[in-house]
C-alpha cells in the first residue's frame, strides 16, 4: 500500500450525459470520397471539426467580399513562385477573385527569371562558395532597367516590372504575375528590404530608385487597405516583410480616418510564426472581423484554397 494518501472519489459528482453539451457530432464526421466524384463533393466529405471547418467558413467570406464587390489582396513570399504555383493565382486574378497583390523583392527576382527563362532558383550554398550566388548579370539588369526607366515616369515597383515584361516580350510571360498584373490592371506592390536582395549586389543597383519605388508602393498598397472593409487579407508565406507592412499600412489608413474594423484575414505557411500570427491574425482584429491560421506545404495549400474558391463558385 502506498504511504501516500489518495483524494477520496466517493463524494464526486456525477451528471446524465444528456445534461453535458459535446463539441463533436457524427453529422460532422467525414465521409466517403471516391473516384468519379467532383471537387465540390470532395469539399463536402472533409469533416466540419477544427481547421478543415475553419477553412470552408474561410472560403464563404472570400467569396462574400467577392460577391459584394469587396477587395481580396494576397500578400506573398517568393516560395509560392519557386513552387510553380503562378498559374493557380494567374487564375484567380482573371476570375477577379484577387484584386491586389503584395510581394517582396525575391517575388520579382523569381517572377522575372521565370517569365525570361522558364527557370529560376539557383543553388545557393554552391554559389556561395565562390561567391557567385545571385550575380547573374540579365536578372540584376533587367529589373534595375525597369526600375529606372519606371521611376522616370513616377511609377511604383510593381508597376514598373510589369511594363518591363511587356518590352521584353518575355517567352514564359504566361507565367509572370507581374505580367497577368498589368495585363489585368491589378495593382501588384512590391515591399523591399534593401541588402536582402541578390540585385542588390549590382553595380548596376541604385538604392534612390529602389527606395523610392518600394515607399511609392507601399502607398498604393496603403491606398488598397482604405477600401478593406468587409473584404480578405490573405497573407501566403511571408514570414516578416509583408505583416509588417500590412499592419504599418492598417494603421496608416485609420489614422487617416478611414473606417477598416469589419474584414478578414488569413495566414498561411508551413510553420506558426510569431509575426504573421500576431500582426496578421490576430491584433488587426481588436475592433472587429475575424483572422484565420492554416498550416501546410504552399505547393499543397494554395491548389486546395483555390479549388475551394472555384468549387463554391460554381454551386453558387
Amino acid at each position: 500500500m502506498s504511504e501516500f494518501k489518495e483524494i477520496d472519489l466517493s463524494k464526486a459528482k456525477l451528471y446524465p450525459f444528456s445534461l453535458k453539451e459535446r463539441k463533436v457530432r457524427v453529422d460532422d464526421f467525414a465521409q466517403g470520397y471516391s473516384p468519379g466524384d467532383d471537387f465540390a463533393f470532395f469539399l463536402d466529405s472533409l469533416p466540419r471539426i477544427l481547421k478543415a471547418k475553419e477553412l470552408g467558413e474561410f472560403v464563404d467570406l472570400i467569396l462574400r467580399a467577392h460577391q459584394k464587390g469587396r477587395p481580396v489582396i494576397f500578400m506573398m513570399g517568393a516560395h509560392l513562385i519557386k513552387c510553380g504555383l503562378s498559374p493557380i493565382l494567374i487564375d484567380l486574378m482573371e476570375r477577379r477573385i484577387i484584386t491586389g497583390l503584395a510581394t517582396n523583392g525575391a517575388g520579382v527576382i523569381h517572377d522575372m527569371e521565370i517569365a525570361l527563362w522558364g527557370s529560376t532558383s539557383e543553388d545557393v550554398g554552391r554559389g556561395l562558395e565562390d561567391g557567385s550566388f545571385g550575380m547573374c548579370e540579365e536578372t540584376g539588369s533587367r529589373i534595375n532597367e525597369a526600375l529606372k526607366k519606371g521611376e522616370e515616369r513616377e511609377l511604383g515597383f510593381g508597376e514598373a516590372i510589369g511594363e518591363k515584361m511587356g518590352e521584353l516580350n518575355a517567352p514564359y510571360r504566361k507565367y509572370s504575375l507581374f505580367s497577368a498584373a498589368h495585363r489585368l490592371r491589378i495593382p501588384f506592390t512590391v515591399h523591399v528590404a534593401l541588402g536582402a536582395d541578390i540585385i542588390h549586389q549590382h553595380p548596376s543597383s541604385q538604392g534612390e530608385i529602389i527606395g523610392k519605388a518600394s515607399l511609392r508602393d507601399f502607398r498604393i498598397f496603403s491606398q488598397m487597405l482604405a477600401s478593406l472593409q468587409g473584404g480578405v487579407v490573405v497573407n501566403f508565406g511571408s514570414a516578416v516583410i509583408l505583416p509588417e507592412v500590412f499592419l504599418k499600412g492598417l494603421n496608416l489608413v485609420r489614422n487617416l480616418g478611414y473606417r477598416v474594423t469589419d474584414f478578414t484575414t488569413a495566414n498561411f505557411d508551413m510553420y506558426p510564426l510569431y509575426r504573421p500570427l500576431r500582426n496578421v491574425v490576430e491584433r488587426p482584429h481588436s475592433l472587429g472581423g475575424r483572422g484565420f491560421s492554416f498550416i501546410g506545404h504552399h505547393e499543397i495549400m494554395l491548389p486546395l484554397l483555390a479549388g475551394a474558391i472555384k468549387a463554391k463558385c460554381s454551386i453558387s
